[in-house]
């Protein structure tokens, strides 16, 4: 299941929905309709038809979280040394440059702590952890930001070519007036 803001559920939101699951059994046991225990939970009918098909089978461990999908594979002290190697940059660690690519972030970890992550599997660590995105801001040696401000205030007004008038458009190929 994808959500909006790009990864899953926090550890409280899944207890939240697995508290709502548990209020379910407990309508089951009480002998309520799926349409009943729906209404009641304001949930979908075709939620409880699942959940009462897992209570069913597999009791109440049916109903229970799994636990997050995509579990680090990393302890919390790994992703802290993690972290200050990051913060150290690329160049301490053989790279020619100041940029951390993923690639190399996955290679880092690789080297570290002897655990293999795809570089889709790193973007998704380092963003559970706090990092972002982040993208050098590419300026030509040469610029001159005072030049660029002038041309922008007093040449470019100059330049630009003027709107066109409001007038109603035409959906015919022809204009009227050239026939």
């Amino acid at each position: 299941m994808r959500y909006a803001q790009g990864g899953g559920l926090t550890d409280a939101e899944r207890a939240a929905r697995e508290r709502i699951r548990l209020q379910a059994v407990i309508r089951f046991e009480g002998g309520e309709t799926n349409r009943e225990v729906a209404a009641a939970l304001r949930v979908s009918e075709r939620s409880v038809e699942r959940w009462r098909r897992a209570w069913r089978e597999r009791g109440e461990a049916g109903v229970l979280s799994r636990g997050s999908p995509g579990r680090s594979r990393l302890s919390e002290t790994q992703i802290a040394r993690l972290e200050r190697e990051l913060e150290r940059g690329p160049l301490v660690h053989g790279w020619a440059d100041q940029r951390w690519t993923l690639a190399r972030i996955k290679t880092l970890i690789g080297r570290l702590f002897h655990v293999s992550y795809t570089v889709e599997g790193t973007w998704r660590l380092l963003k559970r952890h706090g990092w972002s995105w982040q993208q050098p801001a590419r300026r030509a040696i040469e610029r001159d930001d005072d030049a660029v401000e002038v041309w922008k205030k007093e040449i470019w007004p100059r330049v630009r070519a003027p709107r066109r008038s409001a007038m109603p458009g035409s959906s015919s190929r022809t204009r009227p007036g050239s026939r």
